[in-house]
């Protein structure tokens, strides 16, 4: 059985702690970090390191673009992080410059493997990704709304005492202030979801939210983000055909085409499989474009 490798480009507190949680689960052979201060690197990898002898054989070092090449998942975390009030869009051109150095050495060493994104905007530095590599796009992957989704999951289980696990509930379209709930197919064990509508709000906003409440508390987010790469990386690794709400290329999704947007999807091996085309309401097909344009009009703002 041939090895896998992952590459964790940027290890900030996003990259480091969701190799961490790579290395914790075992999840990979072999993991390496890759960060513009080499040095941050290096302590990582050493850091784990001496951590192996309470875990498995996984193989982890700080290298160079060059480690790129045989791996079978690059999760992209690099970037400037967004900063307290700071809406994910206004990340965007500083996130795009620094896009172009990382995609230019990636493609240098590997053409087969498959792009994990998770830098924000996630839905916008995806689609530049996949018109900067010109990969296929089941292999260009952004995080999407999976994150959005758990936090939804969790706050609605929350609320009615239930195991967040046994709550089917998705959050859809971008992963940031336009994203929307899909209210009409949520559902416990296959019942519908009796709560208030100021309930429902309430859930939603503090959702949505959620990113916002702590960087404010504590500076970023990093914790269910990394248990959510590591679901998505699970899921390739595996070939699973697993539903995850990952942000993928849309085309006539409800009327929705060349965007990237967190959609409920089949992940495999192949990366990308399939995207479930849900029976969604009216109202929320009208939020779902919405969402869509405003992505548009930002990736339009930037000439991609």
């Amino acid at each position: 059985m041939s090895k896998t490798k992952i590459v964790v480009i940027g290890v900030g507190a996003v990259g480091s702690t969701t190799a961490y949680t790579l290395l914790l689960r075992e999840r990979t052979d072999e993991l390496v970090l890759i960060d513009a201060n080499e040095n941050k690197a290096i302590g990582d990898a050493i850091d784990m390191n001496h951590g192996l002898p309470f875990l498995g054989k996984t193989k982890v070092w700080a290298g160079t673009y060059e480690d790129c090449r045989g791996a079978n998942i690059i999760i992209i975390t690099a970037g400037t992080a967004q900063k307290p009030g700071e809406s994910r869009t206004d990340l965007l051109k500083r996130n795009i410059s620094i896009f172009e150095g990382v995609m230019d050495e990636v493609m240098k060493y590997n053409t087969d493997g498959i792009l994990l994104i998770a830098s924000n905007p996630v839905d916008i530095m995806s689609y530049f990704s996949w018109k900067k590599s010109q990969w296929p796009v089941n292999r260009i992957i952004g995080s999407g709304t999976l994150l959005d989704s758990a936090r939804f999951r969790y706050l609605i289980g929350e609320r009615l005492h239930i195991d967040s696990r046994s709550v089917h509930a998705h959050i859809i379209g971008e992963h940031g202030d336009s994203e929307l709930p899909l209210w009409s197919l949520a559902n416990v064990a296959g019942t519908p979801i009796d709560i208030s509508d100021e309930d429902k709000e309430e859930i939603f906003t503090n959702t949505r939210d959620a990113a916002y409440q702590i960087i404010n508390a504590k500076g970023a987010t990093y914790y269910a983000i990394a248990l959510a790469l590591d679901r998505i990386c699970t899921a390739i690794l595996r070939d699973e055909g697993s539903v995850l709400n990952v942000s993928t290329m849309l085309q006539n999704y409800h009327g929705v085409s060349d965007v990237y947007m967190g959609v409920p999807c089949i992940v495999d091996a192949q990366g990308v499989r399939e995207v479930l085309n849900l029976d969604i309401s009216e109202h929320e097909r009208e939020l779902l474009h919405r969402s869509a344009n405003k992505l548009k009009e930002l990736i339009t703002s930037i000439s991609m």
